[in-house]
């Protein structure tokens, strides 16, 4: 406490102030969060008929796929594409196992103490 009012007192008679640059930057731990990033980042873009485009993005990307245009497809292509798309059904397999094993057919072999 005292150190600041003697940092201050001289700041004062040397008419400068102290700011203290806080931001969110300060505590952060995973990533910072921003909307507005202060430079670009190489990124890839793939066009729907997978053509690469090499360009500068201004969030951190590796790679931004363009939606594909089902309107420009034909009929047999949307079809399979559409199909891509729906869940999988599970293929569920019953084995029904015949059990044949008769224990008391193995008791003969088994020593008496």
């Amino acid at each position: 406490m005292q150190s600041t009012t003697v940092l201050s007192g001289i700041a004062t008679s040397l008419n400068v102030s102290f700011v203290r640059c806080l931001s969110s930057n300060t505590a952060a731990i995973v990533k910072v969060h921003r909307s507005i990033y202060a430079r670009r980042y190489p990124t890839v873009m793939v066009l729907p008929n997978g053509a690469t485009i090499n360009l500068n993005y201004h969030e951190p990307r590796k790679i931004i796929k363009l939606p594909l245009d089902l309107s420009q497809l034909s009929e047999a292509e949307r079809k399979a594409r559409i199909e891509k798309r729906k869940p999988k059904q599970k293929i569920r397999i019953d084995d029904d196992v015949e059990d044949t094993f008769n224990a008391n057919k193995y008791l003969k072999y088994m020593k008496k103490k």
